[in-house]
């Protein structure tokens, strides 16, 4: 895994300035006028401590700009949600017609529609494909363990698991590395304007897709849940696309969502939509969606998601229906996990709500203590991972090896248990196949393994035993309490290898579990059973690890189907949630800060009310005047890897400088390759601009190389000459004070969605621009790293 920072997207730098701004003071601004009279010494050597300033700016920037994304430095860039309101975006919108305008909605529409389609077929085709790989593998397990060939079984289960999972490492090591892990932080990263290489690329989605089939069926205590929301996202990204360089192909039709807010909202449905395909919950789709994934919401989104959602859920239910004719292998009677918990409760007594109350602040208790022990363990696997592509799949398949023996060892230590009179008179017990609560393995008959039950089973069909109501004496005690510690250890030391793994599965399987665990030790003092006890204990768990709330609760009503849950469940999730957030934050949160993806906060770091937006703006400042030479932009483009420069307003073209706007690196590389170009220093306008380009040259491409400087083909004639920056500079960028606190800087750049913000002086007779804004400046790193002595409230 890995740390770092935002790199490139400011305007900013330690560079030699183009058009050269004042340098920042060495005081912060904040602090040039602060009194400190407590906490410091009375005398310092050579002055009194009272002039001392309350924050101390060290002399250089010693923070990295880099993010490691698996085992490869790349840099880690911002997305462009700001619409740029330059001459071309408003010829744009003069241009097009209602007929265009109308074309534009209904894209809207059939996009998010298909999304869910598509969504919704990957989801089902992905359960077959686990049931009937999984389910083979457990057949002829099953087949050689009644033959009493258990040596020949061990080493058929054992290398089954071993070569899926070698298949499904290989993909992530050499063909898309960014699958690997649940892809949830990723997601949550994107649509918080953070653009990673690669995490929403075709080959992604590929390894993503077959990975997690390999994965979850090659036994590892993970699920394909936490990658379906990957998935959904990638499947979006792919239709939006428009266009692919890499690919050679084009979709005209599509040239109007070549933008990243557009993206952004189709990927919000994507995501939605995988959760809906993983669990047939559409209405917990959109609520994830709302309250884990997206950082920008409104009320035109919530109806399209919905829709996209309702889609994926039609879909699956229209599949499932057919596959219960046997028309689709060992897939039918298994597959997505359902809930069936028959205890329908109407009243809860005292202590029922007091044993509930204890399931939550326990839940809570191990889910923080697995997100903090989860930490540690990335850290280290992240050493093994960087030594390259064998190391990842040397671990994974150990980890295999690990997870097979648990499997088929620790039900040989579990005694057989007599089937129920009443089970054993139907048939039902002990099972002879694949699924079934009651598993012989190598019982007499009439008996079976409880252990077995859960372990030679898919993750999905393990947790439907244990939510199985009425089944109070089908699992012991010591029986459970092994399966927990199997199953939250395994669930530990599985995340972080090189396989699309989600971590719904773990989760809700060690709280399961654990819940199963309590109601056995507490029957006598309460009467919901073991079944509900088993649920609560999941959602304890998710409140605890995840820290979701609301889009957990409705994903468990959906499944369960059972409204008089609601009161249990919202009080489970309420207090486990609670005590987590007392030590650590959700595991999703972790894992984007040590993926060191420049994630933003909805609250302002504390350390921020401190300082103010001049105090973190570097200089000199980069920035051009409004007509500007050629050989200038070239210069200043290959030497900088910045995305957004000041436009300057100056002589002769105004009496004093003044801040024209703001211009992207991409709109610049776009007008010098079309050679608009003067030889004296004169305005042109946006006609001359039109007559060789068209708005749509200037929309931002998909995933992949865009246009580079050394794509320029520049003769030294040309770079003496000039180009107007006019129709291509954002007339109306946003901009804030340099007094202006940077906590308040940082809640409206996030608000906004903003990659840059111009930070004007507070006086007059200044540059009209002290620096730019960007997320890179916002990292509680790089402000700690700037100011070593910052406040911590």
């Amino acid at each position: 895994m890995a740390v770092g920072t935002e790199s490139g997207s400011g305007g900013v730098a330690e560079s030699t300035p183009s058009t050269p701004m004042s340098a920042m003071t060495t005081t912060p601004i904040s602090a040039r006028s602060v009194r400190w009279e407590s906490d410091m010494p009375d005398i310092e050597e050579g002055g009194g401590g009272l002039e001392r300033p309350l924050l101390r700016r060290r002399g250089t920037n010693t923070t990295s700009q880099m993010a490691i994304v698996g085992a490869n430095v790349c840099p880690i860039e911002s997305l462009d949600y700001e619409l740029v309101e330059n001459e071309v975006y408003k010829q744009d919108w003069r241009s097009r017609g209602k007929l265009q305008i109308f074309h534009y909605q209904i894209l809207k529409w059939v996009l998010a529609l298909l999304v869910g389609l598509i969504v919704g077929l990957i989801g089902f085709f992905n359960n077959i494909a686990v049931e009937n790989i999984a389910g083979f593998k457990l057949l002829l397990t099953t087949n050689l363990m009644l033959q009493n060939r258990y040596k020949a079984a061990f080493l058929w289960f054992i290398s089954c698991n071993a070569m899926l999972a070698a298949a499904a490492a290989a993909l992530c090591a050499y063909f898309g590395p960014a699958a690997a892990g649940s892809g949830i932080p990723e997601v949550k990263a994107y649509l918080n304007g953070v653009d990673a290489p690669s995490i929403l690329a075709p080959s992604t989605l590929f390894v993503k897709i077959v990975g997690s089939i390999f994965g979850v069926s090659a036994g590892f205590v993970l699920g394909k849940e936490g990658p379906m929301v990957h998935t959904g996202a990638c499947v979006a990204s792919f239709l939006g696309q428009g266009r692919s360089r890499k690919y050679g192909f084009t979709w005209n039709w599509l040239r109007y969502f070549k933008n990243d807010l557009d993206r952004r909202d189709l990927i919000t449905c994507g995501a939605a939509a995988g959760v809906t395909a993983a669990f047939r919950a559409p209405v917990g789709g959109v609520l994830f969606a709302l309250e884990e994934a997206t950082s920008w919401w409104r009320s035109a989104l919530l109806w399209r998601t919905f829709s996209t959602t309702a889609v994926a859920a039609m879909v699956l239910r229209s599949l499932i229906e057919y596959c219960r004719s046997g028309n689709c292998g060992l897939f039918g009677k298994g597959g997505l996990i359902m809930f069936d918990v028959s205890s329908q409760v109407t009243s809860y007594t005292t202590m029922d709500l007091a044993a509930v109350v204890l399931l939550a602040i326990v839940g809570g208790l191990l889910g923080a203590l697995f997100n903090f022990l989860l930490n540690r363990i990335l850290r280290v696997y992240s050493y093994i991972n960087e030594k390259g592509a064998p190391y990842k799949i040397i671990l994974t398949v150990v980890i295999s090896l690990v997870t097979s023996c648990c499997s088929f060892g620790l039900p040989w230590l579990t005694a057989c248990t007599p089937c129920p009179p009443e089970l054993a008179a139907s048939g039902q017990c002990p099972t002879i196949g694949r699924s079934g609560n009651f598993k012989n393995f190598r019982c007499p008959p009439g008996q079976y393994n409880a252990m077995a039950s859960l372990f030679l089973n898919t993750n999905d069909d393990a947790i439907r035993n244990l939510f199985s109501g009425g089944t109070e004496s089908e699992f012991g005690v010591p029986m459970l309490l092994a399966f927990f510690t199997a199953v939250y250890s395994l669930g530990l030391v599985t995340y972080g290898v090189a396989v699309p793994s989600g971590l719904f599965i773990p989760v809700i399987l060690s709280g399961a579990s654990f819940g199963r665990l309590l109601g056995k030790l507490l029957g006598a003092l309460t009467g919901l059973d073991t079944g509900l006890f088993a649920l609560l204990g999941a959602a304890s768990f998710l409140g605890g690890t995840m820290r979701m709330t609301v889009s957990v609760c409705v994903i468990l009503l959906e499944l369960t189907n059972d409204l008089l849950l609601l009161p249990l469940i919202m009080l489970v999730l309420l207090v486990s949630k609670t005590v987590a957030d007392c030590f650590n934050k959700g595991v999703y949160e972790q894992m984007v800060r040590m993926k060191g993806l420049p994630y933003l906060e909805a609250h302002a770091e504390p350390c921020m009310r401190s300082l103010v937006a001049g105090d973190v703006v570097s200089a000199p400042l980069i920035a051009f005047s409004s007509v500007e030479s050629v050989g200038t932009v070239v210069d200043t483009l290959r030497r900088t890897g910045h995305n957004g420069f000041p436009v300057i307003e100056d002589a002769p073209f105004a009496p004093e400088p003044e801040l024209c706007g703001l211009v992207l690196r991409s709109h610049l590389l776009v007008l010098l390759r079309a050679k608009t170009f003067t030889a004296d220093r004169v305005k042109t306008g946006a006609a001359e601009v039109f007559r060789k380009l068209a708005p749509f040259d200037f929309a931002k491409p998909g995933s992949g190389k865009g246009l580079t400087v050394d794509d320029l083909d520049l003769t030294e004639e040309e770079m003496a000459m000039y180009v107007d920056l006019h129709p291509i500079a954002n007339r109306s960028p946003y901009t804030v004070v340099e007094n202006m606190s940077l906590a308040k800087a940082a809640v409206l750049f996030r608000q906004l969605g903003l990659r840059h913000v111009c930070v004007v002086p507070r006086t007059p007779g200044r540059p009209p621009v002290v620096g730019i804004l960007t997320r890179h400046d916002f990292m509680p790193g790089y402000i700690r790293g700037l100011f070593p002595n910052v406040l911590r409230e």
